[in-house]
């Protein structure tokens, strides 16, 4: 490094603290004239810093904030802090921002020295993270690792356990990374499976970049979110709800507010909900806290899971009186009544 790259790094090194210098002072500190302070001002403002200067007594240089983001010069404590915290982030769902700390994990991790990375390692592998729900997690290496191959446009080689527990190889042109929720999904297009794929991220292991180039390729939705919200969507079951509530249409919409079900007016004092759902624990909840009598119609599911909900409450309150309530088991498995009645 040239002596004046290296008095430039020094220079900005200094002025990156929340204070004025004085040009006397970075002059002391440097071991040059005020001139040269000034001409090395003037470099970095080629290079994009805005240091920002101010005249008088008081006065001297700081760095200001500029209309974009220029490269940071970090020392080793404040490398490793930023790398520790980007880690923490990327491995929770803290909302709106893990996306963001995965990729500038990825940059900061590729031009950390290997004594850095050595102790950001030993950090990460010392610190157990306390998981609130036991949710599956996610090797912050890995999100590094697939984050740099989305940004490089490299196709990847991992393993992958399915949800029925099988492994198989999978060879991906990676697209996007996508947060939902407590879990990371990878969205690429599966070349031995000739098709869009998303896949969990913590079911992902050995995943390897093979530096073959990727050309892009159109997702076929909107965006990757879209993409994965559509594909999961598809895999969960949906049923089909019918019930009569006895209720005036009017005091039942605001109480189930807009989008998950439809009603139409019966009479004056009730009315019909149709809609969709994949949930039967949402809707059952739902039902039974609109303050109203109701007859369910379909899913018959839904039926045996009220009549089950209505047992467990039922002894939860200790109220349940006769014989000792049917385990869920067998309230399933006994004959189906035409319509459930709550």
């Amino acid at each position: 490094m040239s002596e004046t790259s290296a008095r430039l790094l020094a220079l900005l090194s200094l002025l990156q603290t929340p204070r004025e210098w004085s040009g006397g002072e970075l002059a002391e500190r440097l071991g040059v004239s005020r001139r040269t302070i000034r001409r090395d001002v003037e470099r970095l403002r080629d290079l994009g810093y805005p240091v920002q200067a101010t005249m008088g007594a008081d006065g001297g240089y700081r760095l200001g904030a500029g209309a974009a983001m220029p490269p940071l010069l970090l020392d080793d404590e404040e490398a490793v802090a930023i790398a520790v915290g980007l880690r923490t982030a990327a491995a929770h769902a803290v909302g709106g921002i893990e996306e963001a700390s995965v990729r500038a994990l990825a940059k900061l991790e590729q031009v950390l020295p290997s004594r850095l990375r050595y102790r950001v390692g030993a950090l990460t592998t010392a610190t157990v993270p306390m998981l609130a729900w036991n949710r599956p997690t996610v090797e912050p290496a890995a999100l590094t690792l697939l984050a740099t191959a989305i940004a490089n446009r490299e196709r990847l080689r991992f393993a992958y356990r399915g949800a029925g527990g099988a492994e198989s190889r999978r060879h991906l042109e990676p697209h996007r990374l996508v947060s939902a929720g407590r879990r990371w999904y990878l969205v690429g297009f599966d070349l031995d499976r000739n098709d869009w794929r998303i896949f969990r991220v913590d079911r992902i292991s050995a995943p390897a970049a093979t530096g073959a180039r990727i050309t892009p390729r159109k997702l076929p939705a909107e965006d990757a979110a879209a993409f994965v919200t559509r594909t999961l969507s598809g895999l969960a079951p949906v049923y089909r709800a019918e019930a009569t509530l006895h209720a005036p249409i009017e005091r039942m919409a605001a109480r189930l507010g807009d989008g998950a079900v439809d009603l139409e007016p019966i009479d004056e004092h009730s009315c019909r909900l149709r809609g969709h759902t994949d949930t039967l624990d949402w809707l059952a909840l739902r039902l039974a806290t609109l303050g109203c009598e109701f007859e369910v119609h379909e899913p018959p599911e839904l039926i045996d899971y009220l009549r089950a909900l209505c047992d467990r409450v039922s002894r939860a309150a200790g109220t349940a009186e006769g014989p000792s309530p049917r385990p869920a088991s067998a309230t399933r498995r006994a004959p189906r009544r035409p319509a459930g009645r709550a």
